[in-house]
């Protein structure tokens, strides 16, 4: 996949096939969409391409604001390349873009900058100064500039379509087997793992510790079953995210116990995918009553992987780890 920054200075193809978006999440929606570009793309022998913008359009439309991203832009890039995309066009979002009316919007960018044949959106797409452009003028536009519009109807997930904003919900109320659900795969995060306080070693429930980006939507305080990819090698795990109340509030950290292993994990890179919601935070009157909380956190924990695998023969229960 070729990524380039600003509108070509010569055609990327005879057939351009393009869809629009920023694709935080890169969910199921996203995933309909792209595939409908390709395969358009490859039914008249096209070039598929992505138009997105940097940085988020919400940082120039309201300064100050810190948005909350479900993926990071390296996500983005692998999603796009893993689907078929052969270019990715990233325009930089400023005022001046921002202020183009609709029809200029088509003219300049549209049609002289990437010389778009099909253009698939989703039918509730927006565009243009003040979001004022509608699939209906970008239908009338197409047909004056000689590009097709392909409205494309959004998936629907437990009787609601799947979007980025219902996502983050579900990821921030501790819903992450409904978020999992439109994603089409677990919500996942990724950090360098750092130095604790070694207090989870002290008490037999050693865990990796990952301070995560204050860009990132994080998944409500409390403990889940998940998943730990390390060196390209996936291991069950429970995690706890939280201040850790019961020993007195500190910074909110992620913390990943990982089952039936002994791993040295300081300085590695790791990324902890999340499975389901074992339980909400909890503060403990002593250390005995969180330890049997622990055990049990552990075992459901166990049993929620068995089910999401479809198999138990490598996930016995065990407090060995590192961390």
């Amino acid at each position: 996949m070729n990524i380039s920054r600003g509108l070509p200075s010569a055609p990327l193809g005879s057939f351009p096939v393009l869809t629009i978006g920023n694709f935080d999440g890169q969910h199921v929606g996203h995933r309909a969409l792209i595939n409908a570009v390709v395969e358009c793309a490859r039914r008249f022998n096209g070039v598929p391409m992505v138009l997105s913008f940097d940085p988020h359009p919400i940082e120039v439309l309201r300064p100050g604001t810190v948005p909350k991203f479900l993926s990071d832009t390296q996500e983005k890039y692998d999603f796009f390349e893993r689907l078929g995309v052969a270019e990715l066009i990233i325009l930089p979002f400023t005022q001046e873009l921002a202020s183009l009316t609709p029809d200029q919007f088509v003219q300049q960018v549209l049609h002289d900058g990437l010389g778009v044949r099909q253009l698939f959106v989703g039918d509730n797409f927006v565009f243009g100064k003040g979001r004022s452009g509608t699939i209906l003028d970008l239908r009338r536009l197409g047909a004056l500039h000689n590009f097709i519009v392909q409205p494309v109807t959004p998936v629907v997930s437990g009787g609601e379509v799947v979007s980025s904003t219902r996502i983050r919900s579900c990821v921030t109320s501790g819903n992450v087997a409904e978020g999992r659900a439109c994603l089409g795969r677990p919500y996942r995060l990724t950090s360098t793992v750092i130095q604790g306080e070694k207090r989870g070693s002290q008490i037999g429930w050693p865990t990796a510790n990952l301070r995560i980006s204050s860009c990132r939507v994080l998944p409500a305080d409390g403990v889940y079953a998940t998943l730990t990819e390390l060196d390209g090698d996936c291991h069950a795990s429970v995690a706890y995210i939280g201040k850790r109340p019961t020993f007195q509030e500190g910074e909110r950290l992620l913390e990943v116990h990982i089952f039936d292993q002994t791993l040295n994990l300081y300085g590695k890179d790791i990324s902890v995918s999340f499975i389901d919601q074992v339980r909400e935070d909890m503060t403990f009157l002593n250390v005995d009553d969180l330890l049997k909380q622990m055990d049990q956190d552990g075992a459901q924990a166990r049993a929620i992987l068995e089910t999401y695998h479809g198999h138990s023969s490598n996930l016995l229960m065990t407090k060995e780890g590192n961390g």
